[in-house]
């Protein structure tokens, strides 16, 4: 979860004096590990371009690189095989040797003092241009270069996600110990990172106090991308668009070193400049010089940096000595390194070296549609189809974030729409698991899908025939490579586990296997993709296990003799487990899978034998299960288990935990097996991935064991499950980590002390990912909520915090408006239910006085009285932030109301106004009314529950004629009659923004119903009227009925607890056979009886838009419900009806 020792980025800082050569970025802070330099530092003006001593040497320096640069192969290309005859071209006139020491001795770090500066070469006169100056012979080498990689770069120009990089502060412990899989499943396929930087800036100092950083590093998952930037930022800046500091850019791959033993730098780099010679050339070009070095994951031996240091240019040393020497800067101390590299072998470079690193994000949703359309172009019927099917499959959408999986997915799925175009079939074999696309993949190759039609190889046919004995030569290679983590194969390689190379020209063997030239002429060999080394490593181990006798991980050492399949199997099980770094999990996996019918279906014949090991998929998964033993945590070997039995589809245990979480069910799952399960489902399960809500199920043990993913969801519901102080702890510690993905969590109803919301706080100083966090009705008390107000001050992400019912008081409110003062994030604020009085909330007027980010204030269930909502009136008129403020139930009357009154006749921004159950009379009445005649803001005010009567209601009637902003009126139980009813049914004649009235518990009786009905024949508005429990009778209800008859726009009518009857029933449902707008009718307790639901049963039968219908409480008897329910049924299959 934290950073690994050594991995963390340099934290020295190097500044420079601002110089006519220096470059600022115009960012005005320094990001840690910026600027750190390893090795002689170089002065000003050995950069400077303006002449003098440094000047003449860089240039005369830049002068040979020009015609060095154009002698540069491509050895970037792992898509192509490059042809022969690309020796480099512009070999300059006359002998180098004089100009190549004095060379030498300059970017090997010597000082130029005391000897002559290197005279131009023969024809190349000097020339005061930079780097990038109008020089026709650096055009040419730009030129040359761009050729070598033209048609690297998209039509539109390179994906966003390349020329914007995540900038990392480090490695995290699930990139530094998983596999590339595990990393995009844990994460969900959320490359997540607080900065980015452009490609351009890549290798400019992030601040004006900084320095560009020598070693750089960009990681990525395996199929991310890696090569494709190189080569990409080779072209950008052959083009001078990015990289303009650089004069010279020398790519290198470790496929290109791997074919070395030992190795000078002299000789490095003459096996990049063939052209030099014998010279004795001791460093690759001038100092502005960027040397790549792509796929440190592909080196073939691991970098140890304990070596003995090495200055001497000449001497030949181990190739991995030689990179860590220039790592070091003990070899070409001025120039600059850029490695790329999968993330769990980034490591290999102690953090202390590194200045920069970077990550390539994967696809997003829009992306992945681009990449399938563009596999089919004008083929949007398939595209579309292939795209349902990986979405329909949360682990394959998300490994579709990768795009070398993407595409490989999209050509396996396009494949099998072609060989099943019938939809019935096509659905049928939909892969439903890793190994089933993989499959298909498979088949596809086999087939040679994908070629010319009418150019189809001979050699296809003998393919299809010895696929199975052509993929156990590539199998053993494949699986040799897995164990000993290998994955670049040379001429050697081959011949050593009998692999012809003849046969890789193959349309099976060419959609697995690649071969890429290198600069010393031995072809490299690699698998398409790691996932592809993995399935054919499976596909050998599958077949290879039923006649071995000896573990096959051992490769010909001694071992105990292991008969049978189910051993080997077991072995590697057990081994997979073993593995820390994951490297076998995929592995595992196929194994499984391989297992599976439905694989053994669609492979038998071609690479498996029909029925082989079918026996064994029960058994199989009985031993993975084994391997589920009790821990203190569910670490990603175990999840990778409950892959392995998807693989298999024995699903049973995941759910089973699955419905236990649905039910509420987990807390009597205990065992290891099932928290494994859990954990499983918080990666894959849809549900899971909007909410993991886990209330009412889990104990600390549980939670415990759960914790390191956890630290991925997304959003966390833990309520009810009475944890304590020392749970907060263990969260604590997972919200504390850098790489926590959780935005919101919410931990209600548990037994939260002070000690606990400490603990929570804590963590928010440090954590940049929680935007949600809710306590409500704990007990933290003012300390607590003192804890958390000090690290709000701080906090910079949190934008909404529940502290609901926690006896926070006066003295916690206090804290809570402190740091209201100097927050600037927080945007809701819950704080009813806390025995808040007036000196709280005096505090709390302060802080908004200041603060401008809260737009949510929920204040209600307090005492702070008329004096408190004075001094929130006296905030409000110079707050413009507040959108929300709720204060109900504070005991507040005519006086508190009068002064809020007078802030909303200046406030400009406020929207919502509760004071419900508060003690207002129709005086305070009046002095809203007047408010809302001058406010323009104001949406919803809620006046339940207060003392308003006629005379108050009344007051209100007059100011919505003449109010266009409310929307929504509360008006419930504020003992309103008839007159008030026919007041603001005039005012709804009137009034064209009010949508939602609620006037229930109120005795308007039949008089005010008509008023009301009568408006709603003209108002074209509101589309919600609440008249539950009114007094209203069968003429009320028969006027609403003509009403509905010609309203357009009401959508909710609430009648319950009414008398309307029988009379009042038939009313309205004449009005629902014409009526088009209502969705939900509330008649509920209105004594209609079996004739009065028939016939809105059976009116039902012409009316499409209701929705809902609740006929309950009106005396129809169980057998009458029955016969109502299906008659609506019949009539309105669309309704649903409560009865």
């Amino acid at each position: 979860m934290l950073l690994a020792t050594g991995t963390r980025l340099a934290i020295q800082e190097r500044t420079a004096l601002p110089s006519p050569s220096w470059r600022p970025d115009g960012e005005g802070h320094q990001q840690p590990g910026e600027g750190r330099r390893v090795g002689p530092s170089p002065s000003l003006e050995a950069h400077s371009p303006v002449p003098g001593q440094g000047g003449d040497v860089a240039h005369s320096t830049w002068a040979l690189s020009s015609q060095l640069l154009a002698a540069i192969p491509d050895p970037m290309r792992k898509q192509e095989v490059r042809t022969g005859g690309e020796a480099g071209q512009g070999r300059g006139p006359g002998s180098p040797a004089g100009q190549v020491k004095a060379l030498v001795d300059l970017l090997a770090g010597k000082s130029s003092q005391g000897s002559q500066a290197p005279q131009p070469l023969d024809g190349v006169p000097q020339s005061p241009l930079g780097p990038h100056g109008d020089d026709l012979r650096i055009q040419k080498c730009r030129e040359a270069l761009l050729n070598r990689v033209k048609g690297s770069l998209e039509p539109g120009g390179p994906s966003p996600r390349l020329t914007s990089l995540l900038l990392l502060e480090g490695l995290t412990d699930l990139q530094l110990k998983e596999h590339d899989f595990t990393q995009v499943e844990t994460t969900r396929g959320d490359w997540h990172a607080a900065k980015t930087i452009t490609l351009d800036r890549l290798f400019l100092p992030l601040s004006r106090v900084s320095i560009p950083p020598r070693i750089s590093i960009t990681i990525g998952v395996a199929g991310v991308g890696k090569t494709t930037l190189v080569r990409t930022f080779v072209q950008l800046w052959a083009r001078g668009q990015v990289g303009k500091d650089f004069s010279l850019v020398l790519p290198l791959t470790f496929r290109d070193l791997n074919t070395h033993e030992k190795l000078s730098a002299d000789r490095l780099v003459r096996s990049v400049f063939p052209h030099i010679g014998e010279s004795g050339l001791a460093a690759v070009a001038p100092p502005k010089t960027l040397l790549i070095l792509d796929g440190l994951d592909e080196c073939k031996t691991p970098l140890d940096f304990n070596t003995v240091a090495c200055t001497d240019t000449k001497k030949e040393i181990q190739v991995e000595h030689l990179i860590t020497n220039i790592i070091r800067g003990n070899l070409f101390p001025e120039v600059s390194v850029w490695v790329t590299s999968r993330p769990s072998v980034a490591s290999q470079i102690p953090g202390g070296l590194v200045d920069r690193m970077t990550e390539i994000r994967g696809f997003d949703e829009g992306e992945i549609k681009a990449c399938l359309e563009e596999m089919f172009p004008g083929d949007h019927t398939l595209s579309d189809w292939v795209l349902r099917q990986v979405q329909a499959d949360r682990a394959l959408y998300l490994m579709c974030t990768v795009p070398a999986f993407c595409r490989l997915a999209g050509s396996a799925l396009g494949h099998l729409r072609h060989s099943r175009p019938g939809p019935q079939d096509s659905g049928q074999w939909t892969p439903r698991t890793l190994c089933e696309l993989y499959s298909w993949y498979f088949r596809m190759a086999l087939g040679g899908d994908g070629q010319e039609k009418g150019k189809v190889s001979p050699r296809i046919e003998q393919v299809a025939h010895s696929s199975r004995k052509m993929v156990g030569t590539l199998g053993r290679l494949a699986f040799s490579g897995l164990v000993r983590k290998k994955y670049v194969f040379y001429e050697q390689d081959l011949k050593a586990f009998g692999v012809d190379p003849a046969l890789l020209q193959s349309g099976l063997c060419s959609r697995l296997l690649q071969r890429e030239e290198t600069l010393a002429a031995a072809p490299a060999y690699g698998f398409t993709h790691l996932s592809l080394q993995e399935f054919v490593a499976a596909a050998y181990y599958y077949g290879a296990s039923k006649r071995a006798i000896f573990d096959l991980f051992t490769e010909g050492s001694v071992s105990w003799p292991r008969l049978g399949f189910l051993t080997h199997f077991r072995s590697a099980a057990q081994r997979a487990m073993q593995a820390e770094d994951g490297r076998l999990d995929v592995f595992l996996r196929f194994l499984s899978g391989l297992l599976s019918p439905r694989v053994n279906a669609l492979l038998a014949g071609s690479l498996l034998v029909q029925g082989e090991h079918q026996g064994y998929g029960a058994q199989a998964a009985e031993l993975l299960q084994g391997c589920l033993r009790p821990g203190v945590a569910v670490c990603a070997r175990a999840i990778n288990i409950l892959h392995c039995l998807h693989e298999l589809q024995h699903t049973e245990l995941a759910c089973s935990v699955e419905e236990a979480m649905q039910s509420r069910g987990l807390a009597g799952l205990a065992g290891p097996r099932h928290h494994a399960a859990l954990a499983y489902l918080l990666q894959v399960s849809d549900a899971c991935a909007q909410e993991a809500n886990l209330s009412l199920c889990l104990g600390k043990g549980v939670l415990q064991s759960l914790l390191p993913q956890l630290l991925y969801c997304r959003s966390l519901r833990l309520d009810n499950n009475q944890f304590q102080d020392p749970v907060m702890e263990l969260l604590g510690s997972v919200l504390s980590v850098k790489d926590c993905r959780i935005q919101r969590i919410s931990l209600a109803e548990n037994q939260i002390s002070n000690k606990g919301a400490k603990a929570l706080a804590r963590s928010l100083l440090v954590n940049r990912s929680l935007t949600a966090l809710d306590l409500r009705s704990n007990s933290i008390g003012p300390q607590g909520a003192k804890a958390l107000a000090d690290a709000l001050k701080i906090n910079r992400t949190l934008t909404f915090l529940s502290l609901q019912s926690n006896a926070v008081r006066d003295n916690g409110a206090r804290s809570v408006a402190e740091a209201l003062a100097a927050n600037r994030t927080l945007s809701v604020l819950h704080l009813q239910k806390n025995a808040i009085g007036p000196a709280g909330a005096q505090q709390m007027g302060d802080a908004l006085k200041q603060n401008r980010s809260l737009k949510e204030l929920i204040l209600s269930s307090n005492s702070i009285g008329d004096g408190g909502a004075e001094v929130l009136a006296k905030a409000l008129k110079g707050n413009q932030g507040l959108e929300t403020l709720d204060l109900q139930s504070n005991s507040i009357s005519d006086t508190g109301v009068a002064a809020l009154t007078g802030a909303l006749c200046t406030n400009q921004t406020l929207i919502s106004l509760n004071l419900r159950e508060n003690s207002i009379s129709s005086e305070g009445a009046r002095h809203l009314a007047g408010a809302l005649c001058s406010n323009s803001t104001l949406k919803n005010l809620d006046l339940t529950a207060n003392l308003l009567h006629d005379q108050g209601a009344q007051a209100i009637a007059l100011a919505v004629r003449e109010n266009r902003a409310l929307t929504s009126l509360h008006l419930q139980w504020n003992f309103i009659q008839a007159g008030a009813a026919k007041a603001l049914g005039q005012a709804l004649q009137l009034n064209r923004s009010l949508t939602s009235l609620d006037l229930q518990e109120n005795a308007i009786g039949d008089e005010g119903a008509s008023a009301v009905a009568s408006a709603l024949k003209a108002n074209t508005a509101l589309t919600a009227l609440y008249l539950q429990v009114a007094s209203i009778g069968t003429q009320g209800a028969q006027a609403l009925g003509d009403a509905l008859a010609v309203n357009r726009t009401l959508e909710i009518l609430d009648l319950r607890g009414n008398t309307i009857g029988v009379a009042g029933a038939k009313a309205l449902a004449n009005a629902l056979k014409v009526n088009s707008s209502l969705r939900r009718l509330n008649l509920q307790e209105n004594s209609l009886g079996m004739d009065g639901a028939i016939c809105v049963a059976t009116a039902l039968s012409g009316n499409h838009s209701l929705q809902h219908i609740n006929l309950q409480g009106n005396h129809i008897g169980e057998s009458g419900a029955r016969m109502i329910s299906e008659a609506i049924k019949t009539n309105a299959p669309s309704c649903t009806v409560a009865i």
